[in-house]
């Protein structure tokens, strides 16, 4: 497979990787600073060609992929070029950030010959898979799932689009807790309504968006909590109340149920920031094996546009009610 990556930042080098370490064909890489994109080229050893302009990129080289590892803001635009001239895409979450732009996308996928993929990596997670499979046949009373993470300044200091929510769309919801809400609404099935509250807690002279959240969904039927105000990272949890009045838990690799453990994973690391986990070899291998049987990609537009209407509905709520 010959394939295209824009973005050649944090997460597009943890694509680069990924993609080099699979045997993939990278033939050329974009970033708006062309210095970058050369630069990383050099660094993994490329025999690829360095563009500034995506759409030049995509519309000279016509590869089998292209990677979109660019700031949020920027998604949306260019998934829709992609489709519309038939090149298949795989982006990286989130899928877009406004609501006019899921419509937008999904008409672009339904045009186009092309498949888009969307990067929710830990659906990937042995862990996850099995949870998945075990819920099947059982029945869940209520669930939380909560993500507790730590970030400072310097990590938003890293890009000026950070921490914005013209650009970013949000905060801790948006970016860091997405995967874990996803797993939730996978699990579970969208939620019927939501009330919510937000708040930007402890970087208020560095941020506008948000670095605490709550969610109330379907009248208390499963509830969520994040925040980037900790002092750490603590491994990420979601807790299941079955009908029969067990507790199943999902944390750090391992499914728990009344205190026992009944299935655990030590899963490989894969490339970049320890929370990426490995899923995004799974799920690239998976996407090509997808492109190459012209079959429909399960974690496409719509699939991936579920989380991001419960985050835009969360961000509406102001604690209000909203029906979804």
């Amino acid at each position: 497979m010959k394939v295209c990556i824009i973005g050649a930042g944090i997460i597009g080098r943890v694509h680069l990787a990924t993609l080099k370490n699979g045997g993939y064909d990278i033939i050329a890489v974009c970033d708006i600073d062309l210095s970058r994109a050369n630069k990383v080229i050099e660094e993994f050893s490329l025999q690829a060609k360095a563009y500034s302009d995506y759409k030049e990129m995509l519309l000279t080289e016509r590869p089998d992929g292209v990677h979109i590892c660019t700031p949020h803001y920027l998604h949306a635009e260019m998934i829709i070029f992609a489709l519309n001239n038939d090149i298949n895409v795989l982006c990286e979450k989130p899928l877009c950030i406004k609501t006019d732009d899921i419509d937008k996308i999904l008409l672009a996928e339904q045009s186009s010959n092309a498949i888009l993929g969307v990067c929710h990596q830990n659906r990937y997670n042995k862990e996850n898979l099995f949870i998945k499979d075990y819920l099947s046949s059982k029945k869940v009373i209520s669930a939380h799932g909560q993500m507790v993470w730590h970030r400072d300044k310097a990590y938003y200091a890293q890009g000026e689009w950070r921490g914005k929510w013209d650009t970013e769309g949000g905060g801790v919801l948006i970016n860091q807790a997405l995967h874990t809400l996803d797993l939730m609404q996978w699990l579970l099935g969208v939620p019927t309504s939501l009330s919510a509250t937000i708040d930007n807690v402890h970087l208020k002279d560095a941020i506008e968006v948000e670095d605490v959240a709550f969610i109330n969904m379907d009248d208390g039927r499963y509830t969520f909590f994040a925040t980037t105000c900790a002092g750490a990272d603590f491994p990420v949890q979601l807790t299941f109340k079955l009908d029969d009045g067990s507790i199943v838990q999902v944390t750090d690799g391992n499914v728990i149920k009344d205190g026992q453990v009944i299935f655990s994973s030590l899963t490989d690391l894969g490339f970049g920031k320890e929370c990426y986990g490995s899923g995004h070899i799974a799920l690239i291998n998976d996407f090509y094996a997808h492109v190459k049987d012209g079959k429909k990609f399960f974690i496409d537009g719509k699939e991936a546009s579920k989380v991001i209407k419960i985050i835009l509905a969360t961000y509406q709520s102001k604690g209000n009610k909203i029906t979804l």
